[in-house]
């Protein structure tokens, strides 16, 4: 039975793809669960109208991720928090602190596309990759001082 993929499945294949299957585990695993769809001219018309959606939007969301790196190559971003002795600080600098702190100087990014190595324990200077998009990560200088 040949049926056109809803959601990954892993050993299978990935969304949109038309695979070929056995009978059984199509009518009992895969199509109940909605992973799939039967592949029938319709629906691979249809496959193929939302492919060509979901690429128009990709290059949108591209395209603002490109304008949105080179706002931020332009700015520097300062985060002030409690330190002690040594430039150690009482807790560590989050990605929310970040994108706090970013939201303050007129750019919004989502906390979870800031990528964090490890946690920022102590002042100074550092770079904090974005990944804005699968293919675009943008390098953002920040600097922790005390508070």
């Amino acid at each position: 039975m040949e049926i056109i993929l809803m959601e990954d499945v892993p050993s299978l294949g990935k969304v949109g793809d038309l695979v070929r299957v056995s009978d059984g585990y199509a009518r009992n695993y895969l199509l109940p669960r909605k992973k799939a769809v039967m592949a029938t001219i319709t629906s691979q018309k249809a496959l193929e109208h939302e492919k060509h959606l979901l690429l128009h939007k990709d290059e949108r969301v591209a395209q603002e991720a490109q304008a949105l790196v080179q706002k931020l190559e332009e700015i520097s971003c300062s985060v002030a928090k409690p330190a002690g002795e040594g430039g150690k600080l009482f807790g560590a600098v989050t990605s929310a602190d970040i994108a706090k702190a970013l939201r303050e100087q007129g750019v919004s990014v989502d906390r979870r596309k800031i990528v964090l190595e490890e946690p920022i324990k102590n002042l100074g200077a550092y770079t904090v990759s974005l990944k804005l998009h699968p293919t675009i990560v943008a390098q953002l200088k920040l600097w922790v001082v005390k508070e």
